[in-house]
Parts: structure tokens; C-alpha cells; sequence
């Protein structure tokens, strides 16, 4: 908190759309007037067009005033910003430009963009063969996600492809941060977090692979022996194929005794 009270301001799109100054929430009222908010945050200091307002607005179907219902959306989202009790400098600015708006945001501001952030520098210490410093920061970016991204807000056509593509980005943080968590050794804590994932995603045998090699380095060989078993009988009889190279070679590891693998290949 600053002198005077007041205190940075972010926005959470990681779960409920929430802006917060300080230790201090402040909600914004109304549907329309939130799609539009959450619009802006989920994109913040990029250009949204009127287009794309008026598309998440009405689903296709706006009525003959949609831009200018659109328009003085934006205007109250101004107004909500004036009002907030945060220095000048630090204000969220919403930018007119001729064919829509651009949210500034104070660097830091918005949960999703920390996110995108920290998981890129974690998978470049990944690739490094850095992996505690990757499984920390890691950790520190999937802290971030309170729930489903904008959990209180119903998307519309332009809200769904980009909360399903955060989602997608959160599946592949989860993925790197227990990738780091096995060359680091710690396979008896992600077992249970592998399960969870295999039975998410059946068919996906990277995922498949790594609970495998979980259960292996936990000393669990019958259960790893297993996992191999189930994954290959649902293969065949779901999809008419055999496991993948990567997994018979576990599987031809498990049983000749040898020790578990001490690193395992990156998802293609």
C-alpha cells in the first residue's frame, strides 16, 4: 500500500473476473457491462474492436443500436476506473482508437498476462535442464488460477476461444511443472496428480507415460507394470493400435529390473 492509502490495481480473469486495488475488491455491476470488462482484461493492451465488442455482446444478432449500446458500455467502464482510489499514474486507461479500445494496464496488472509470463520462463529453464528453478516458477504461475478462467461470466463467440486457449496454456504449465517435479525425483508426490490427468485424458499416452514413470520410481513396479497394462488393452480395443516406442521402452525397462529413467522426452 502506498502513503495515502490507495494501492496497484489488478485484474483476475483466472477464475471469477475480479479488479482489486490494494487488499480492496470492487465489483462491477451488470452482464452486458462485465462481458464487456472481462473482454477488455482478457486482452489487456491489445486492440479490441467494436466488432468483436458487439460480437460477444449479442452472439451474431445485435440490434440496430449495438454500437452505440456498446459504446456507452465503455463509457461506465471509464467512469468505474475514474472512481477507483488508486493514484493517477497507476489508473487503468481505457484508449479510444477508431475501430474499437485498448486496455492499459500498469505492468503486472492483469493474473493472466503474470501467467503467460511466468510459464514461458519456465519451460525455457525446463529445456535448460534447470528444473528446480523451473518447477518453482512453475508452481508460482499455476498459483495464479482461482478456478475456470472468467467462471462468472458466460462466454459468448470471441470470450470461449480465448478462455479455452488459456485453459489449454494452464493444461501445459500443469504438464511442464510435473515434468520437472520426475527429473527432480519427486515421484511419489505427482502419482496421485497423474492419475487425475490419465483419467482426464485417457487416450493421451504422454501423460500415460509419465505415470508410468511415477509409479516405477516410487518403487511401485506391479502398479507401473499395470498402468502399461490397462493403457495398451484400452488402445486396442478403443483405437486398433499399439502403445507408442517411448512407452514400450518403459515397459521394457520395468521388466528387465533396470532403474528408472532419469529424464523422460518432452511432449512432440
Amino acid at each position: 500500500m502506498t502513503e495515502n492509502g490507495t494501492g496497484t490495481v489488478r485484474f483476475g480473469v483466472l477464475g471469477a473476473l475480479r479488479l482489486s486495488v490494494g487488499d480492496r475488491e470492487f465489483t462491477l455491476r451488470g452482464p452486458k457491462l462485465r462481458k464487456v470488462f472481462a473482454l477488455l482484461a482478457v486482452r489487456a493492451d491489445e486492440l479490441v474492436s467494436l466488432d468483436d465488442l458487439v460480437a460477444e455482446l449479442w452472439a451474431g444478432d445485435p440490434p440496430g443500436s449495438a454500437v452505440m449500446t456498446a459504446r456507452t458500455h465503455v463509457y461506465h467502464l471509464r467512469k468505474w476506473f475514474a472512481s477507483l482510489p488508486v493514484e493517477e499514474e497507476l489508473r487503468p486507461r481505457l484508449a479510444g482508437r477508431p475501430h474499437g479500445y485498448l486496455l492499459e494496464t500498469p505492468a503486472g496488472g492483469v493474473d493472466a498476462g503474470l501467467f503467460r509470463a511466468a510459464h514461458l520462463r519456465g519451460g525455457r529453464l525446463l529445456a535448460e535442464g534447470r528444473v528446480e528453478e523451473a518447477a518453482r516458477e512453475l508452481r508460482g504461475a499455476l498459483a495464479l488460477w482461482r478456478g475456470p478462467v472468467l467462471s462468472d461470466v458466460p462466454p459468448g463467440p470471441v470470450l470461449e476461444p480465448l478462455a479455452a486457449g488459456l485453459t489449454a496454456l494452464r493444461e501445459q504449465a500443469l504438464e511442464a511443472r510435473l515434468e520437472a517435479d520426475l527429473r527432480r525425483g519427486r515421484h511419489r508426490e505427482i502419482v496421485d496428480e497423474l492419475r487425475a490427468l490419465v483419467a482426464r485424458h485417457p487416450f493421451d499416452e504422454w501423460r500415460h507415460a509419465r505415470l508410468i514413470s511415477a509409479l516405477h520410481g516410487s518403487g511401485r513396479r506391479a502398479e507401473a507394470l499395470a498402468a502399461y497394462e490397462e493403457l495398451r488393452v484400452l488402445l486396442r480395443r478403443e483405437l486398433g493400435m499399439e502403445p507408442s516406442r517411448e512407452v514400450l521402452l518403459l515397459r521394457d525397462r520395468l521388466l528387465s529390473g533396470a532403474e528408472p529413467a532419469t529424464g523422460s522426452p518432452a511432449r512432440p
